[in-house]
């Protein structure tokens, strides 16, 4: 992308005016120990404030405490069911293709390493998972529940990272737009969305049309929670692949901060993974998932693995059919794919609960029950670009 597109294109420059405001007033009267006060102890919803919590803080937090008035509460419990139905596979997903492909965004991985993402892959990871997790639990929205804090805390982080990376000038804002624009938060939306349907597609997971719609659905909820315009977010997956496509086509490439990142979560999914005998399975499956073009450019290193990857569809085949035809079975896969989870994540933070906070080189310089019916199996939109 030129100067010229970057300054001229809206979704590039404009982020999130309620949570930058926010923001900039707690920073420039110096309340940035109040504010990692409230990113840090304030976990679920209708939970006491922190004492002293300035005007602006519990005003940013009554104006974003409720989901958008148009959501629809089936469908989000579709989604729900879909998430219960498919969560080793959406953890897989998530895991090996959708954060490897914020990393084939050269800008996005230079912003991860500017906050140092790179240093913490682990924690970033983790966030990424009790965030969907939070969102999927049946009293995500109401009193006690945990997403809308954490949602409510990720649209501030966003905030404070764009303040400070343009109040000290490590951003170039005219040839790469604001720091987590509106385009890449719609970008990151894509991936956690439809492009994990995309993988669960290619790993040959079946789903239904009912079900790949409602997670959709469930992550657009996401994106007006996190202070994306909506009115430039995609409504259907045919209109998400077309996003996609293009801001895929406009800002992939290769650079050095997407390959370290890359080479750090591989090596931290390796420690995951027991011994060290199945090790190559990581690098193969991200292969398979991103392909060949992508991996390369990732640095993602060949193995004799990279065949028994696409063997994967094949193994989950058999899964989802005994799924299928036996309560028992679902019974029982569905539970081991909670555990998995929980095991993922747990080993993700060594057992510790995720915060958020300003990170901290920032921060010293400012002192409906049942299951998705599996009818109208669902096939990904086709490519938009060639």
């Amino acid at each position: 992308m030129t100067h010229t597109e970057a300054s001229s294109d809206p979704l590039r420059q404009a982020g999130d005016e309620l949570a930058d405001a926010t923001v900039a007033a707690l920073f420039e009267r110096g309340e940035v120990g109040t504010f990692n006060t409230l990113m840090r102890y304030v976990s679920t919803a209708g939970a006491p404030l922190p004492d002293g919590l300035p005007d602006v803080a519990r005003a940013y937090l009554e104006a974003t405490r409720m989901p958008p008035s148009w959501v629809d509460w089936g469908e989000m419990e579709k989604a729900r069911l879909f998430f219960i139905d498919n969560n080793v596979h959406i953890a897989t997903a998530l895991s090996f293709a959708a954060m490897p492909a914020c990393y084939l965004v050269p800008h996005v991985a230079g912003l991860l390493s500017a906050t140092h993402g790179l240093a913490y892959p682990s924690k970033r990871m983790a966030e990424t998972g009790q965030f969907t997790v939070h969102l999927m639990q049946p009293d995500a929205f109401e009193a006690g529940g945990r997403f809308v804090p954490a949602a409510q805390k990720v649209r501030l982080l966003h905030a404070s990272i764009r303040h400070h990376l343009r109040r000290e000038n490590r951003w170039d804002t005219e040839a790469l737009g604001t720091p987590i624009c509106q385009e890449d938060m719609i970008g990151g939306q894509m991936f956690f969305s439809l492009l994990v349907l995309d993988s669960l597609h290619r790993l040959g997971v079946h789903l239904s049309t009912e079900g790949a719609e409602a997670y959709y659905y469930a992550w657009r909820v996401v994106g007006a929670m996190l202070g994306v315009d909506q009115e430039a977010v995609p409504k259907t997956l045919d209109e998400a692949r077309v996003f996609l496509d293009r801001y895929m086509v406009r800002h992939m490439g290769p650079s050095a901060e997407g390959a370290h990142l890359t080479r750090q979560l591989v090596e931290l999914y390796e420690e995951v993974v027991p011994g060290t005998f199945f090790d190559p399975i990581v690098p193969a499956l991200v292969r398979h998932l991103v392909g060949d073009t992508c991996a390369d450019w990732l640095e993602v290193p060949r193995t004799p693995w990279d065949t028994v990857a696409k063997a994967v569809p094949h193994l989950l085949g058999v899964l989802e059919t005994i799924e299928d035809r036996s309560p028992l079975g679902a019974w029982a896969l569905d539970h081991l794919g909670r555990l998995t989870t929980v095991f993922e994540l747990s080993s993700l933070t060594r057992g510790r609960v995720m915060h958020y906070a300003i990170p901290e080189h920032l921060r010293k310089d400012y002192g409906v029950q049942g299951s998705v019916p599996r009818t109208r199996r669902w096939t990904p939109p086709a490519a938009t670009l060639t």
